[in-house]
């Protein structure tokens, strides 16, 4: 297999060079950026795998340069900051990041969930047991685009923690599924403790549902067990 390329797009240098070390010592090929410009130039020229980013850049801030990631099928994102609190850590998965870690981290925890996220992107393929375009009470799920369409053709593109939740919930409908079992179809790694980020990306994709105004309730919360999709799929 060829071997993953990781981005860091950090504008401290001591941090930035830790973390190209730190990386390039398991194996991974490793680019730099400083700010969303070098970043745009290496999407340009090379397949990058993985992109771990800080929230403080120069010009452009991590956030918005999240929004720009998204659109990238098969890009995994961690968000690597020095913003430790909840409100960050919130909107950040919100935008569409993968996992987010404060400063200062610990180097083997980053590495293994590193490599977690880069088993899920990799092998995206996205598992199929089920067709590359999903349709499901007017809705069609784009394996291809990473697309969630709606009854009117409304298009949303979806990071792939969305696309990786949804995904599951259609190849299991009816059934109560966990939040452990979504997290580690989403990111690969295990639920901590106080982790939001399942019912962050649930939150987000029912928000794509309440565009239609008539739509049901297509994921129900199962207080205490998980949450559980009550559409019907297409056969």
């Amino acid at each position: 297999m060829q071997t993953p390329n990781i981005l860091i797009v950090e504008d401290e240098v001591v941090t930035r060079t830790t973390l190209k070390s730190l990386f390039e010592a398991e194996g991974y090929q490793v680019f730099e950026a400083e700010n969303g410009e070098e970043m745009h130039n290496i999407f340009a020229e090379h397949t990058i795998n993985l992109v771990i980013m800080d929230i403080n850049l120069p010009g452009k801030n991590g956030l918005i340069l999240a929004r720009e990631v998204r659109d990238r099928k098969n890009v995994g994102l961690i968000f690597l900051t020095g913003r430790d609190n909840d409100v960050d850590r919130i909107l950040g998965l919100e935008i569409g990041a993968d996992d987010y870690l404060t400063k200062p981290f610990n180097p083997r925890e980053l590495t293994i969930r590193a490599r977690n996220l880069l088993t899920r992107t990799l092998n995206s393929s996205e598992d199929d047991d089920l067709p590359s375009k999903v349709s499901f009470n007017g809705w069609t799920l784009d394996s291809d685009s990473r697309s969630l369409i709606s009854p009117k053709s409304q298009e949303f593109r979806l990071p792939r923690s969305e696309f990786r939740a949804l995904h599951l919930f259609l190849r299991h409908p009816g059934k109560i599924l966990t939040r452990e079992q979504l997290i580690m179809e989403m990111t690969g790694r295990e639920l901590r403790p106080n982790d939001r980020t399942v019912d962050v990306t649930i939150r987000r994709i029912r928000k794509h549902f309440e565009s239609e105004p008539s739509a049901e309730e297509l994921i129900v919360t199962v207080h205490g067990e998980g949450y559980r999709f009550c559409g019907a799929v297409d056969a």
